[in-house]
């Protein structure tokens, strides 16, 4: 009996440890970030720099636990750090060059050229972290090192000053994104509050005009990916007509799921599609649940991931989380650590929902992104190889309306 008994409890023994030997071959969600780079659209950390200690970095340690940090560790929307980073595999960040509204017509460009610098230089800080690239294959080679690709992305037209020199000179810089337009509208492009009818921002282009049509075709000669997020509903349909490359939206949500007008109509989704472009799912509260009874939750961000998987499949979808630029995030993805927990859950299929296999999580963290970027980058290629010499559009003097600065004898020269 005793060999019968030792028999039995090692049949246990082994069918216990096989099994979890099983569960343990079973790869995660989070698994696919060891595999490719988890690419964000959009972090704000840059604009928070300057808010709070004048873009001078040697007053914050980014390498540090900033949720400890007497001053930072109180901000709402301080979701950033390079522990957390690590924390939630980053494999590439587009850092977001953002100046207000207000600036337009003022220093937007000067500015902007701030932030510009804050980040190249925020990049050189911390090289066993960051390192800096301005290409699709620059994100794949900062990968391979271990290193957290930074890109620069610049959220809002007006940081041009309305002149394509200035977009030119960013492209320079190292930017290889521009938002056309923030929460205001530019001379040459509508804003989506025009689409909130209890908004103060009323459309006054009915899109996009003709000046604003040359900034997309020169964003497409330069190589500059055209980010939709932000623009009015009749910009979108404008853009997508006009451009000769994919489009990004670095972050918006699905309208279907959350009708808030940063978010995206299924007709655009269906013509991201066409258009070869990806959606770039935001984790903002209040894009992503429109319901004001209960809080945003990480349940909320899956939904919108599945419904634009949905619509326009799963090749146009991606991350783009907005960190550091809102005040509230959903439970469970309070800040940038929290990545491989969506990816995870995604992976964990639920009744109703679509599969996501190992190469589709591939796709959403980054494949999709870095396959739009190299898209952009043959097209800037095809477009050098015909000769096409730098646009020299003006916008005209009617478009400015008053707000002309100290130009006024320019453009009555020019329109002369």
């Amino acid at each position: 009996m005793m060999g019968l008994h030792c028999q039995l409890v090692g049949a246990v023994v082994v069918t216990v440890l096989t099994s979890t030997l099983a569960l343990s071959l079973i790869p995660r969600g989070s698994d696919v970030l060891l595999k490719v780079p988890l690419i964000d659209g959009h972090n704000d950390l840059p604009y928070n720099l300057r808010m709070y200690v004048k873009n001078q970095l040697n007053k914050i340690d980014l390498s540090t636990d900033l949720t400890q940090d007497p001053v930072w560790g109180q901000l709402e929307n301080s979701h950033t750090d390079l522990p957390r980073l690590r924390a939630g595999r980053l494999g590439a960040q587009f850092w977001s060059a953002f100046t207000e509204c207000d600036s337009q017509y003022k220093d937007s460009v000067q500015v902007t050229l701030e932030q510009i610098d804050v980040i190249r230089r925020m990049v050189k800080a911390y090289p066993q972290d960051f390192q800096f690239v301005h290409s699709a294959q620059g994100i794949l080679d900062a990968f391979k090192k271990g290193k957290i690709g930074s890109l620069i992305g610049v959220e809002g037209g007006h940081s041009i000053g309305n002149e394509l020199a200035v977009l030119r000179i960013l492209y320079r810089s190292g930017v290889r994104y521009m938002t056309l337009t923030h929460e205001c509208n530019t001379p040459w492009a509508d804003s989506s509050p025009a689409d909130d009818p209890s908004s103060d921002v009323i459309a006054e282009h009915n899109g996009i005009t003709t000046f604003g049509e040359a900034v997309v075709l020169e964003m497409n000669r330069l190589g500059m990916m055209v980010d939709l997020s932000h623009v009015s509903y009749k910009t979108m349909q404008d853009v997508l007509k006009i451009t000769r490359a994919p489009v990004i939206f670095s972050h918006s949500s699905a309208y279907a799921i959350c009708p808030h007008h940063r978010n995206v109509q299924d007709d655009i989704l269906n013509t991201v599609r066409e258009n070869g472009g990806v959606v770039m799912v935001n984790f903002f509260s209040e894009y992503v649940n429109c319901d004001n009874s209960r809080q945003a939750t990480l349940e909320d961000v899956v939904a919108h991931i599945n419904y634009i998987r949905q619509v326009a499949g799963v090749d146009h979808v991606g991350i783009g989380g907005d960190y550091d630029g809102v005040p509230s995030t959903p439970v469970g993805l309070e800040d940038v650590s929290k990545y491989p927990d969506l990816f995870d859950r995604l992976a964990d299929t639920r009744p109703g929902e679509p599969v996501w296999t190992q190469e589709d999580l591939k796709k959403l963290a980054g494949l999709n992104l870095i396959r739009v970027f190299k898209q952009v980058e043959l097209v800037r290629d095809q477009l050098n190889e015909i000769g096409l010499s730098p646009l020299e559009s003006q916008i005209q003097r009617s478009d400015l309306k008053n707000n002309i600065r100290c130009k006024s004898d320019f453009y009555t020269v020019i329109e002369n």
